[in-house]
């Protein structure tokens, strides 16, 4: 259902309030914007985009993963929607989302300010049976940062598993070729500057060095 109530020029006045003093852009009329940090994005969604009403999802994503579409691979906040009734009711509630959005892309910045503290955090989750892309992000995390051992790990527990969804056969296939460079961090550093610049490209965002590490 296409959203015909002002719900949608509320949300977005009060994200421009809240989001563009940090930097963060739209993307294009959607409910979406992005926090760009060269190789990882914040994300902020008003969820969801076809009710007259919004909640919220802030989360971020890791560009490495070379996908056509933005994904939310660590969750900082979901609240659920509220729908549209009065225009005074839901302004109040649209800059309430707002001001939380923003406050958790700050949080997200203060916890994820450089490579090792992105490393750390994949690398001591604990181990969920079954989300193979939790373990690559934890390879590629700690191959990054020259933690080979950990990183052949990760991969290795990926390929144990019995590939029955074309998702699967992908992860495999990935950790496979990150597998093979472990142990050689410059080159583990250039194949995820590859996906980073492939994933920028898919998604519409501006070239920029990804700097990463």
């Amino acid at each position: 259902m296409a959203d015909r109530s002002p719900a949608l020029r509320i949300i977005t006045s009060a994200a421009r309030q809240s989001l563009k003093p940090l930097g963060l852009t739209r993307r294009g009329r959607s409910r979406l914007w992005v926090d760009d940090h060269g190789w990882w994005l914040g994300v902020v969604e008003f969820t969801p985009p076809r009710i007259a009403g919004s909640g919220l999802y802030v989360g971020a994503m890791w560009l490495w993963h070379d996908v056509d579409h933005l994904a939310f691979h660590v969750d900082a906040v979901r609240v659920g929607p509220e729908l549209f009734r009065t225009e005074d009711r839901f302004t109040a509630h649209a800059r309430d989302l707002a001001g939380r959005a923003a406050a958790h892309v700050t949080a997200l910045r203060d916890r994820f300010p450089t490579l090792p503290d992105v490393a750390r955090h994949l690398t001591s989750r604990p181990v969920r049976p079954g989300f193979l892309w939790d373990d690559f992000d934890s390879g590629i995390g700690a191959a990054l940062v020259g933690d080979a051992a950990t990183a052949r790990e990760h991969f290795e527990r990926i390929l144990r598993e019995e590939p029955v969804a074309p998702w699967m056969v992908e992860a495999q296939d990935k950790a496979r070729a990150v597998h093979a460079l472990a142990g050689d961090r410059d080159a583990v550093h250039a194949w995820v500057t590859r996906a980073v610049d492939s994933c920028r490209n898919k998604l519409g965002l501006e070239p920029r060095a990804s700097a990463i590490g």
